[in-house]
């Protein structure tokens, strides 16, 4: 997801930033969708790692943020009704090297099968799962969300 870097290495010392939702979604990169479904937050597993992920990723070159998480949510969980709102754009700097994407609050009310993708399988959880692929970026960007949440009442 973040410049293809092990995120769990010592030496990585992420600088995450939660910012206001911009108006223009130029340089944009990735969604990140914190998702409950029947009352449970959705986490998903890719077919090449043993840890956790929140569901997401990259903006295509055509795609509005909008457009790609909507997308991203159903590729990932095989989602098929859901409501989907954008919380706030973040940045996680990385040795020097700054990627942004916008992240999202969404709650299913349908799911289905999980489509062919390279997710292996979703869970359902009260909280984060342990063993998260990036432990120290994910945490931030859930909190920030459900802070979103408590306050507006998404």
């Amino acid at each position: 997801m973040l410049n293809n870097k092990c995120p769990d290495s010592a030496e990585m010392n992420p600088i995450v930033k939660i910012n206001p939702l911009s108006a223009d979604p130029t340089g944009l990169k990735y969604v990140i969708i914190i998702t409950k479904f029947r009352g449970k937050w959705v986490f998903v597993r890719n077919r090449q790692r043993v840890t956790w992920e929140i569901p997401g990723g990259h903006i295509e070159p055509d795609e509005t943020p909008d457009y790609a998480a909507s997308r991203e949510l159903m590729e990932e969980t095989g989602a098929l009704e859901f409501n989907i709102h954008a919380v706030s754009d973040y940045s996680v700097e990385i040795e020097g090297i700054n990627t942004t994407g916008r992240l999202y609050y969404a709650q299913i009310t349908k799911m289905g099968n999980l489509p062919e993708s390279e997710i292996a399988e979703v869970i359902l959880l009260d909280q984060l799962p342990d063993k998260l692929t990036y432990p120290l970026i994910q945490p931030i960007l859930f909190e920030s969300v459900i802070k979103s949440i408590n306050s507006r009442k998404l």
